[in-house]
């Protein structure tokens, strides 16, 4: 199993620590480095920052948002990176949610699945670089249509230093999860828990399934892992570090009927939890809606307690259909985790 781990996105400013994340990723053997972006900071500039100071660990997005920039925008930008990595870039996209979408980049959000299809379709066209691209979709047409009629297909004229750049979708629900792994190279889940194994390997299986579909689960890579692996003798007091990333998921990111990270903890059986946590958070009441967030539901989606107890549970994790296992930890016990993975 390869290893991974992640910078996320900001806050304020640079999370403190990014670049010994790096520098250890690249010291230490980990596989991948991956940032985010949310409604501040981009992706793509840290990625190249930090990633400058590497010379072999793979460098990816989880995730660039799809309305951040139009397809060949972002397939530019890709193909650059690429060079400039030597071909370790790995473009890892996603949708967001209609509260970002058209409140910060002020983008339509219809029909998510059928506009990543059209995106990556566009994607792959503009890096293989084969023939000038055009694209007749519902939500993208390149040409313009209905233009000053002035446009005409282009080729770039940048070679690429690879004609396929990996491609990974952020998804959640089921349709998305077999989307990915019918037009995509690889998966980037959330809140990823052993106990719904079962059902992600039966929506990537009817992905595989679909006819003309890009690959298998021999090739397909699933990066994820536990939300945080936090040793300590007291799991309520573990627990509580973790709690407030739940709430704030849970109950602050998306609307009330319409939060996609509420939907994954209602799919795990935990609808009523679930609720509780949106109400009092909408309310305005953060403080109550963390302390709602059961120690059960941490456990679900994190290691947490003693090393032993993190050590035994780790296999768990190990036996689903993670092929690369995203580490989030503190930067002191990566080599340590690390090290326990890879046994």
């Amino acid at each position: 199993m390869k290893t991974a781990v992640t910078a996320g996105y900001w806050g304020a400013g640079p999370p403190p620590g990014a670049a010994d994340l790096f520098d250890a990723a690249e010291r230490l053997g980990i596989d991948q480095v991956w940032t985010a972006e949310a409604y501040g900071s981009d992706a793509w500039t840290p990625l190249a920052w930090w990633g400058s100071q590497t010379s072999r660990v793979r460098l990816g997005t989880a995730v660039s948002q799809l309305s951040a920039r139009p397809p060949a925008t972002l397939a530019m930008t890709a193909m650059t990176m690429d060079h400039l990595t030597q071909g370790r870039v790995l473009l890892g996209i996603g949708t967001s949610n209609p509260q970002v979408v058209e409140g910060w980049y002020g983008q339509p959000y219809p029909r998510p699945l059928e506009r990543t299809r059209e995106y990556v379709d566009i994607l792959r066209k503009v890096i293989a670089r084969a023939e000038p691209v055009c694209h007749d979709g519902s939500h993208y047409q390149l040409p313009l249509a209905g233009g000053t009629g002035l446009g005409k297909p282009l080729r770039s004229i940048l070679r690429p230093y690879r004609t396929e750049i990996p491609i990974y979708l952020g998804a959640e629900g089921p349709r998305n999860v077999a989307l990915a792994a019918e037009i995509a190279d690889g998966w980037l889940p959330m809140f990823f828990s052993p106990t719904m194994n079962g059902f992600y390997a039966t929506a990537l299986a009817e992905g595989f399934g679909r006819r003309g579909a890009r690959g298998s689960g021999e090739t397909f890579d699933v990066v994820g892992g536990p939300l945080g692996i936090v040793p300590d003798d007291d799991l309520e007091r573990a627990a509580d570090r973790l709690r407030p990333a739940l709430a704030l998921y849970i109950g602050g990111m998306g609307a009330r009927g319409l939060n996609f990270h509420y939907e994954v903890f209602a799919r795990m059986g935990y609808e009523a939890e679930a609720a509780r946590i949106q109400n009092l958070y909408l309310a305005g009441d953060k403080k109550s809606a963390i302390a709602a967030v059961p120690l059960a539901m941490v456990e679900d989606v994190a290691l947490i307690g003693p090393w032993a107890k993190i050590a035994e549970e780790i296999q768990r994790w190990k036996e689903t259909v993670l092929t690369t296992f995203l580490v989030s930890c503190d930067l002191r016990l990566l080599e340590k985790v690390a090290a326990l993975v890879a046994q």
